[in-house]
């Protein structure tokens, strides 16, 4: 069982080991089944790659993150402006209040949580109550209809309207689920390269000519 890691992505295992591994290849039956010894296919490889990097940038903050109370506080804020009211057509009302927003930071999360004008006209009340009471809109998601605060837990902080310590409700930019995902992804990679590794190297191909 000796290991050889001077070239592990050629093989972990000595000759010993590979002509071991060679004999028993040759002279398993598999049930009648001859088993080639042919590489991973480099598209396949590829895909796994793809798959990881594809799940992870799903999940992630940057494209899965909430739509807070926060990104649409400036529309509630212009909606029943003279300028706004003087504009006909909901569509067109809420194009001017897209195209004047002052906070430039908010600007790509409204284009990735675009709204219509009924939708403002759902949540304006509520918006406006929380501004009322002084706390922060970022801890509070727009879901349909409703504004509630967020689920997540992150810093200690000090709530603004009741003075108790509690966990900051804004999503982190890093969630620990992403530690424990790469750490399990890692894992995984390396284990098959293992398995594979300890193999004998692809470039040798039984002829299943050995009795069984």
């Amino acid at each position: 069982m000796a290991w050889k890691l001077d070239k592990p992505l050629y093989s972990m295992a000595d000759e010993s080991q590979n002509e071991t591994a060679k004999r028993v290849w040759e002279g398993e039956s598999l049930g009648g089944i001859s088993e080639d010894n042919n590489r991973l296919p480099q598209p396949v490889i590829m895909l796994l790659g793809l798959t990881i990097i594809t799940a992870f940038l799903i999940t992630f903050p940057l494209w899965g993150q909430r739509p807070t109370a926060e990104i649409y506080a400036e529309y509630i804020q212009m909606m029943d402006s003279p300028a706004v009211q003087a504009i006909s057509g909901d569509k067109a009302k809420m194009e001017y209040l897209v195209s004047n927003v002052k906070d430039t930071s908010l600007k790509p999360f409204q284009e990735r949580h675009p709204l219509e004008m009924d939708d403002l006209r759902m949540i304006k009340d509520q918006v406006i109550e929380l501004q009322r009471q002084g706390v922060d809109l970022g801890e509070y998601s727009v879901i349909g209809s409703k504004v509630l605060m967020a689920n997540f837990e992150g810093r200690p902080i000090t709530d603004p309207v009741t003075g108790k310590v509690r966990p900051e409700a804004k999503q982190p930019w890093w969630d620990k689920g992403y530690t424990i995902d790469i750490f399990y992804v890692i894992y995984f990679c390396v284990a098959v390269l293992i398995v594979i590794k300890r193999l004998p190297h692809f470039s040798w191909e039984p002829d299943h000519s050995v009795a069984h």
